[in-house]
């Protein structure tokens, strides 16, 4: 089989995963998306200015021609930090040079509404990855990036032309993809869960905060039953934004037994939110997706 038919191939099992795991987008608006951006090359802008921290500016007139890459494209509507979601971006990182021996960059290409308040983002974070300020929006006017952002990451062949597509800090499944096409197992995308399957029942799905002090850090719980026959097993939990982390055990759940999601939300600012846990694990319904909402004053 040609490269091109097993990338081809590749974005296809790209369509099902997403497909199966981002249910608030209409099937046929991924899949356009997906023969849409199947090869095409990304095109760079003819200077680019990447920074840490914004400073230290580094000029470059080209990308490396590597045999993977990644770029990820964030704007400035929204909240930037949901967006980013740079603490998970750095782990994911570390695991992808830790497989392909730092040979897999990822380029950032952020286009903010207002540099001061990315760069204390970026600080707090402690993210000390180069990034591109586009201050112009050049690449997206080059390229036409989809509007929706979990489609705004793209994992690159050596010519820059689009093996993959979404965000792999978002979405667990493209994670897993992402991974197993820069190790070189394409065959193993072909099968998407091997794990045995359980069934569970959850207390609530929703959980209102009310009204509190928005320096005040809030803390609440989900909690998932087993009801199946199988043990249940937790591969990953995503959430909208950076505000909200959660906790919960790495450990089987066995038949009969529960499960509880620590949910805390600290708010960088006064504001009324919603925010989205998902929950990735082996029940039969997953993803599982909770929400959490409320009004920091």
């Amino acid at each position: 089989m040609k490269m091109k038919k097993i990338y081809r191939f590749l974005l296809i099992t790209v369509l099902f995963l997403v497909i199966c795991s981002c249910r608030e987008l209409p099937s046929k608006r991924i899949s356009e998306l997906v023969i849409e951006w199947n090869d095409k090359k990304i095109v760079y802008p003819d200077q680019m200015y990447f920074t840490v921290f914004g400073q230290d500016t580094v000029i470059q007139n080209s990308i490396s021609s590597n045999k993977y890459s990644i770029i990820t494209y964030a704007d400035s509507i929204g909240c930037m930090s949901c967006k980013l979601q740079l603490r998970k971006w750095k782990a994911f990182i570390s695991e992808i040079d830790s497989l392909a021996k730092f040979s897999v960059p990822v380029y950032f290409f952020l286009h903010p509404k207002n540099l001061d308040e990315m760069f204390l983002v970026l600080k707090r974070e402690q993210f000390d990855y180069p990034v591109c300020i586009d201050v112009n929006d050049s690449l997206n006017i080059l390229n036409h990036f989809p509007e929706e952002m979990q489609f705004q990451t793209f994992l690159l062949d050596q010519n820059n032309r689009v093996i993959a597509i979404g965000n792999p800090v978002h979405n667990f499944k493209i994670r897993e993809l992402y991974l197993k096409i820069i190790s070189g197992n394409d065959d193993s995308t072909l099968i998407l869960d091997e794990k045995l399957q359980t069934d569970i029942r959850v207390e609530q799905e929703s959980i209102d905060m009310g009204t509190f002090d928005w320096h005040e850090e809030q803390v609440v719980y989900f909690v998932l039953f087993n009801m199946g026959k199988e043990c249940l097993v937790i591969d990953d939990v995503t959430t909208s934004c950076g505000c909200t982390t959660v906790e919960y055990s790495k450990e089987p759940i066995r038949p009969g037994r529960k499960t509880s999601l620590k949910v805390k939300y600290k708010s960088d600012h006064p504001e009324y939110f919603n925010k989205t846990i998902t929950v990735y694990c082996n029940a039969t319904n997953s993803p599982l997706r909770f929400e959490i909402s409320g009004n920091a004053k």
